[in-house]
């Protein structure tokens, strides 16, 4: 472990699979997009990385693999912003690596570039060239001192984590691969990706 490593905050994993997934129509965490449930593909990605991993979801969302562990949104009906805050509520001490259950491109080199190029010193890193070259929040490093900014932009009636990214002290990153960081949430995004997919497994 390098000094740089030691310094910082220990990171813990987040996979976002609390959403409704209305656009889509049916659970985007369940699709099987690699041999098994999208949800438990990432946090399986997640774990080499990372010291503790969870599954965000709803209180009462149905969740019954005993092999992750699970995070409860506390805080409710604010989306991933939810699942975020309810993180650092339950582990404030920790950086979140944050990753959406939709991003079936999102591959480890991605994931690995993101940690190696952590900025502790920030309040998060993220890709910035995410959606219109906009900071993608759901693949992020969110650093514990994030946690009191995101409560305050919370009081302010501010609770997308894009708007956050773009108004504090990031660290802002260019993929190696921007297709990585595709997320699907309707049926002709799934067709398209899906597409993706069989071409590079041809």
């Amino acid at each position: 472990m390098t000094s740089k490593e030691h310094n910082q905050p220990v990171l813990n994993g987040l996979v976002l699979a609390g959403g409704k997934s209305s656009r889509m129509g049916f659970d985007k965490g369940s699709i099987d997009w690699h041999g098994k449930p999208q949800r438990y593909y990432m946090a399986d990605m997640l774990k080499p990385l990372c010291n503790e991993v969870f599954i965000s979801c709803r209180p009462n969302q149905e969740e019954t693999n005993e092999q992750y562990a699970i995070l409860e949104d506390t805080f409710i009906g604010l989306g991933p912003y939810a699942a975020i805050l309810s993180a650092f509520k339950e582990k404030p001490d920790c950086a979140w690596l944050v990753v959406a259950c939709d991003l079936p491109l999102l591959d480890m080199n991605t994931l690995q570039y993101l940690v190696d190029n952590r900025n502790s010193s920030k309040l998060a890193t993220a890709f910035g060239n995410g959606y219109k070259d906009l900071p993608e929040p759901l693949i992020t490093i969110w650093e514990p001192k994030s946690y009191p900014k995101l409560l305050s932009f919370l009081e302010q009636g501010i609770t997308c984590p894009r708007k956050v990214l773009i108004n504090i002290d990031a660290h802002l990153l260019t993929a190696p691969d921007v297709n990585a960081l595709t997320n699907v949430n309707t049926p002709d995004e799934l067709e398209k990706v899906k597409a993706i997919l069989n071409q590079t497994t041809i």
